[in-house]
């Protein structure tokens, strides 16, 4: 079985996911986990989240960076409160995107991000992080963070950044998680890191309705498409597929552990 450990259902219409929820048990899926983007809507993921059509469907609560400057007085308590929900196994997605914004939104989006790590640190759910144009400063918080008040567990999703950060989150025990992205054709350098990636520290996802992979490029994603992703880092690690599906299953729940309950 596979896991899309990050996927958008709330992008997808009430009358659509029977179907998508359908086409992913199909494509061998045991779950999914719809992340947050907004504190403010964390309720929307809550709703969506639970048992459906055989399928499990977990959620995460949090405010992407490119939504940082929205919320002035960001409360780690909010968060934190949140998390009671037996479905909501993660906390953000959250971090660092320097693509879509320009200096002045940094430190805002620097301080939303420790306020996630300190809910993650307190409750001991995964920080679900964004990092795009930005891996020196994310490094670098990353590093200060665990020196300075301890390990937390996190996942640097959608992986298309370099080498040195991702050798920099394996050391501080980080996963890392692979999209459609992995499949591109000019994508080589991304597969060449994810070799060097250590094989129970892998992760799958699509982040639907976004990044679809080839063959299904330009199309818009789903969660049943995190199978075709899953074939190409199997041939990447130089695994079956088989191997694959059990090795990101496993570390799904080694790292989203309240997803076992």
């Amino acid at each position: 079985m596979l896991i899309d450990s990050h996927c958008h259902l709330d992008h997808f219409s009430p009358e659509e996911l029977p179907q998508l929820l359908a086409n992913a048990q199909e494509a061998g899926l045991e779950g999914v986990v719809t992340i947050g983007t907004r504190l403010s809507e964390a309720s929307r993921q809550i709703a969506l989240a639970g048992h459906s059509q055989g399928m499990k469907i977990w959620c995460s609560v949090g405010t992407h960076p490119d939504h940082a400057q929205e919320t002035p007085d960001f409360s780690v308590k909010d968060i934190i409160a949140l998390t009671q929900e037996n479905t909501v196994i993660g906390i953000g997605e959250c971090g660092l995107d320097y693509f879509h914004s320009g200096p002045e939104a940094y430190l805002k989006q620097e301080e939303v991000f420790r306020c996630h790590i300190d809910a993650a640190r307190q409750t001991g759910l995964p920080v679900i992080i964004h990092s795009r144009n930005a891996d020196t400063d994310m490094a670098r918080i990353l590093q200060e963070e665990t020196r300075e008040k301890g390990a937390f567990p996190f996942l640097l999703h959608c992986f298309s950044s370099g080498a040195d950060l991702a050798e920099t989150a394996i050391a501080l025990g980080g996963y890392i998680s692979f999209s459609g992205i992995l499949t591109f054709p000019k994508a080589q350098v991304l597969r060449d890191i994810a070799k060097h990636i250590p094989h129970e520290r892998v992760l799958v996802e699509t982040d639907s309705p976004y990044l679809a992979p080839v063959p299904k490029r330009g199309q818009r994603n789903e969660p049943a498409y995190v199978a075709h992703t899953a074939r190409i880092l199997a041939k990447t690690l130089e695994i079956s597929f088989e191997e694959v599906q059990t090795l990101t299953t496993d570390n799904f729940f080694n790292l989203f552990k309240k997803a076992r309950s």
